[in-house]
C-alpha cells in the first residue's frame, strides 16, 4: 500500500495470501410495482431473491528485494476492486438486476529509496485488468404493449480492459518511536469492450435495434485515494496503529453502456467521496507469536437516493483480529478474521421509463472475511 515502507525489509521477502469474502445479504420487498409510465400499475411478482451476496476468493502476492542497501524493488499482485451479486431468476427486482460481477487484477512493480534513517520515498506503476458482466431480465410483455410480466427475456453485457496508473509513498521515522506514512494511488480510467446479448426477444420486437446482439463499450473511472497512517511503538511488545483514507469515488456519476449501433443505456450512480478510519494494536506475545486487533469505520460511496440492486451497499463498521506465527527463522504465517457490520439500507429505484419497474424494499447485509498468508524470507 505504501511503497516507501519497503525500506524496512532486509533482504528478500515473499508473501502469498488468500482471502475468503463471505457476505450474507437479504432483501425484503415493500410494494414494488411495474407498468407503463402513468399506469395502470401492477405489483411485481416473484420472491425476495434468495441470498444474492456471493462469496469471493481474493488473492495477493508481494515480493520485496534489495537492489542496493538503500534501494528496494517490489512487485505486488492484488485484486483491489470487485463485487458479485446474483439473485434468483424470478425475484421481484429481476428487471433491474440478476447477476452483477466485477473482477480486477492489479500488477504493481515499485521502487523505494532510503534517504536516511528518518526519511524514505517510493513510487510504483500499476497495470490493471478489469472484467465485468451484468445481466437483468427484460419485460417484453410490457415493452410490446401487452400485459406486464407476461413474457420475460434477458440481456447480458460483458466486457474487459487493461488500463494504467501509478502510486507514490513516503515514510517518516521520528525519534519518539513513531512512524508516519502517506500514500497516494492514482485514478485508473478503464474502457471496457465486449458484447451485449439478448434472449427470448419476441417476433414483434425482433427488428427493434434496442434488442439486437451487438458489440458494446463502457467507460469506468476507478478512484484515486490518499492514506495517512501512523505506528507508535511502546517498548518492544506493543504497537499502536492508525489509518485514515480518502477515496474520490465522485468520478463514478453514471454507468453508461454504448452499443455499436449507437444505442445507449445509462444508470445514474452519483457516488460520493468517502473516508475510512481505523485504529488497532499489535502485541508481541512471544518471539514466535504476534497478536493483532483493530476496529474501523468505512463510508459507503452509495447514496441512499441512488442505491441499485446491483450494489446495495451502505456504511460499515469493522472489527478484526489476527496473528502472525513464526514457523521457523525464515517462515511465518498470518491469520486474520474481519466482520463487517453493514448498516441496513433501503431502495426505491424508479426505472418505469425503461420497463424496469419501481423496486422498493430494504436490504440487510453483513460480511465475514477470513484471511491466510504465508511469508518467506530469503
Amino acid at each position: 500500500y505504501n511503497p516507501a515502507a519497503m525500506v524496512r525489509i532486509s533482504g528478500t521477502l515473499l508473501s502469498v495470501g488468500v482471502h475468503g469474502v463471505i457476505p450474507n445479504l437479504t432483501f425484503n420487498n415493500q410494494g414494488s410495482f411495474t407498468g407503463p409510465q402513468g399506469g395502470p400499475f401492477v405489483p411485481l411478482t416473484g420472491g425476495n431473491g434468495g441470498d444474492p451476496g456471493k462469496g469471493l476468493v481474493v488473492p495477493n502476492f508481494y515480493l520485496v528485494t534489495d537492489i542496493t542497501p538503500n534501494i528496494k524493488y517490489g512487485f505486488g499482485a492484488s485484486a483491489p476492486f470487485g463485487l458479485h451479486t446474483q439473485y434468483n431468476g424470478d425475484w421481484v427486482g429481476r428487471y433491474q438486476a440478476l447477476k452483477s460481477e466485477v473482477k480486477s487484477y492489479n500488477l504493481n512493480p515499485s521502487l523505494a529509496y532510503k534517504v536516511n534513517d528518518r526519511v524514505s520515498f517510493g513510487a510504483g506503476f500499476n497495470a490493471q485488468y478489469l472484467n465485468a458482466s451484468l445481466t437483468k431480465a427484460i419485460d417484453f410483455g410490457l415493452l410490446s404493449g401487452g400485459a406486464p410480466q407476461s413474457a420475460d427475456g434477458s440481456v447480458g453485457v460483458s466486457g474487459h480492459s487493461w488500463a494504467y496508473g501509478y502510486n507514490l509513498g513516503a515514510l517518516f521515522q521520528f525519534p519518539t518511536d513513531t512512524r508516519v506514512g502517506i500514500a497516494y494511488r492514482s485514478m485508473v480510467h478503464q474502457t471496457l469492450e465486449g458484447s451485449a446479448t439478448f434472449t427470448n426477444v419476441p417476433a414483434a420486437l425482433s427488428a427493434d435495434p434496442r434488442f439486437a446482439n451487438n458489440k458494446m463499450t463502457a467507460g469506468v473511472t476507478l478512484p484515486d485515494s490518499i492514506s495517512l497512517s501512523a505506528v507508535q511503538e511502546i517498548g518492544n511488545k506493543w504497537e499502536l496503529l492508525s489509518d485514515v483514507t480518502f477515496t474520490r469515488w465522485s468520478h463514478f456519476d453514471q454507468l453508461a453502456i454504448v452499443l455499436a449501433n449507437g444505442q445507449t443505456s445509462a444508470t445514474t450512480e452519483n457516488w460520493r467521496n468517502t473516508f475510512r478510519g481505523s485504529l488497532g494494536a499489535s502485541y508481541r506475545y512471544s518471539d514466535s507469536l504476534k497478536l493483532r486487533a483493530g476496529a474501523g469505520f468505512d463510508q459507503s460511496p452509495v447514496r441512499n437516493a441512488f442505491r441499485t440492486a446491483a450494489i446495495p451497499d451502505n456504511h460499515r463498521k469493522i472489527l478484526a483480529a489476527g496473528a502472525n506465527y513464526k514457523v521457523s527463522k525464515v517462515d511465518s504465517v498470518d491469520f486474520a478474521y474481519q466482520h463487517l457490520f453493514v448498516n441496513d439500507s433501503s431502495i426505491n429505484n424508479n426505472q418505469l421509463a425503461t420497463g424496469g419497474g419501481q423496486l422498493t424494499g430494504n436490504y440487510n447485509l453483513d460480511v465475514n472475511i477470513l484471511s491466510l498468508q504465508y511469508n518467506h524470507e530469503f
